[in-house]
């Protein structure tokens, strides 16, 4: 039998990963995220804000696929939605917007350094598209007679 521990284990789980917004950051921005009363028709109650922008926030910073969400996160899909919906009521910009005053405000922003990253945007069409481009214009104004 193993003898007795002299104090309990309170630093919590070390398997499970700190969330990316302590408390302090989710108690300035939670406001945000009100959850609409639930429907006097029923249904399934909303999953909590909380753990939804969580989630996004795994997504965005690790670079992963929705469908490769942890399970300690709400379904992807869910998380999705979510994003789309508070992307599109301006929630994330005022969120994003919030956070940066905090930050600036104990002088943790470097306003003098910037980067701008556009790796994950493709060029949609690219030189070659724009040289094809080029030559249909060019062949069309020479059927115009221009």
């Amino acid at each position: 039998m193993w003898p007795q521990r002299r104090r309990p284990n309170t630093t919590g789980s070390r398997t499970v990963p700190k969330p990316f917004l302590d408390d302090a950051q989710w108690n300035s921005i939670k406001d945000l995220f009100a959850n609409p009363l639930p429907s006097p028709l029923g249904g399934r109650p909303r999953v909590e804000p909380r753990p939804c922008l969580e989630g996004i926030l795994w997504v965005l910073k690790s670079g992963g696929r929705w469908q490769d969400l942890p399970e300690r996160y709400p379904s992807p899909a869910t998380c999705w939605r979510r994003l789309k919906e508070w992307t599109e009521r301006g929630i994330m910009v005022k969120t994003w917007e919030r956070l940066l005053k905090s930050l600036d405000r104990q002088k943790q922003l470097s306003w003098s350094q910037a980067m701008g990253d556009g790796t994950f945007s493709p060029a949609k069409r690219g030189r070659r598209g724009w040289q094809d481009q080029e030559r249909q214009r060019n062949e069309t104004h020479a059927d115009d007679g221009r």
